[in-house]
């Protein structure tokens, strides 16, 4: 079950659909060794030893392990030049046992993150944010999504929430998620069509915006930014953020929070996403599903 009702809100459990989705995936890896086809493999660039970036990295290495992927990980110093670790790319690009790979971000400040992102082969851009990717998302042409978006829409889709004619404000504008959700909600298909409006540091009226909107979909990584009263009564509310916030009764001496002010806003809200366990597991799992899309371009 993907949503579960609390009152008169829903709340859409993405630890549950992205659970399903990896499911599908290991049936379908299992299928593909059993016609002795090739297993899929995702590789993983990690520079430096930034905490949250090997963290996260991990989680994609245990998740390849739980639906049957062959992974790699590439670890290098944080003084690694930029062409050194181009050419490191360039490897992986010309390994055939590799279907995709992903740079984790962030890089070094010495080392230009637009020029090794360009570098990677845009077939095994699993990641999709090469600009030839980018360019054939927002055409509406088959590519590789990128994986948080990606999972934002698989959300909709298996909660069956038509966003046909929604107003929709997207507040966060990184090429990472707000950029290329904003445009696949306005793409025309079976549940999308949505109006969409992109707000950022400089926009103006944000209270207003927010409050003549049917959806809103916040990634800022702004603590609890987004309160009740910038959202009306039966919004849909997408919360990409995530945070840490101090607090003396937590064990850890933190809790989790999302960009959204859940515990006053989910009183309004007509379906909401928990942080965490909302957008946060269906990164990783669309990062598989497009690295099985790889996987099978090659067979």
């Amino acid at each position: 079950m993907y949503i579960w009702k609390k009152k008169s809100m829903i709340i859409i459990d993405g630890k549950n659909v992205s659970d399903d989705i990896l499911n599908e995936i290991k049936l379908e890896v299992e299928e593909r060794v059993n016609q002795g086809l090739k297993t899929p493999h995702l590789a993983a660039i990690l520079v430096g030893d930034d905490g949250p970036s090997q963290t996260y990295v991990n989680s994609k290495i245990k998740a390849c392990e739980k639906v049957g992927f062959n992974s790699s990980l590439f670890k290098y110093d944080n003084n690694i030049s930029e062409e050194k670790l181009i050419d490191e790319i360039e490897l992986i690009n010309n390994n055939y046992e590799i279907d995709g790979f992903i740079v984790q971000l962030p890089l070094p400040p010495s080392i230009n993150q637009e020029n090794i992102l360009n570098s990677v082969n845009p077939n095994k851009d699993v990641d999709g944010f090469h600009p030839i990717n980018y360019g054939k998302m927002a055409l509406g042409v088959d590519a590789f999504i990128p994986a948080t978006p990606y999972g934002i829409l698989e959300l909709f889709k298996r909660s069956k929430i038509n966003l046909d004619g929604k107003k929709c404000l997207v507040i966060g504008r990184s090429q990472i998620v707000g950029r290329p959700i904003s445009i696949l909600l306005s793409q025309s298909n079976d549940f999308c069509n949505a109006t969409v409006t992109l707000a950022h540091s400089r926009t103006l009226n944000l209270n207003k915006l927010a409050l003549d909107s049917d959806v809103i979909i916040s990634a800022i990584g702004k603590p609890e930014f987004l309160k009740a009263e910038m959202v009306k009564e039966g919004a849909i509310i997408v919360d990409v953020g995530i945070s840490r916030v101090k607090d003396a009764s937590s064990k850890k001496g933190y809790r989790i929070v999302g960009d959204v002010d859940f515990k006053n806003v989910s009183k309004k809200a007509s379906y909401i996403t928990p942080v965490p366990g909302g957008v946060g597991p269906m990164t990783i799992a669309m990062l598989l599903s497009n690295t099985l899309l790889a996987c099978k371009k090659n067979d």
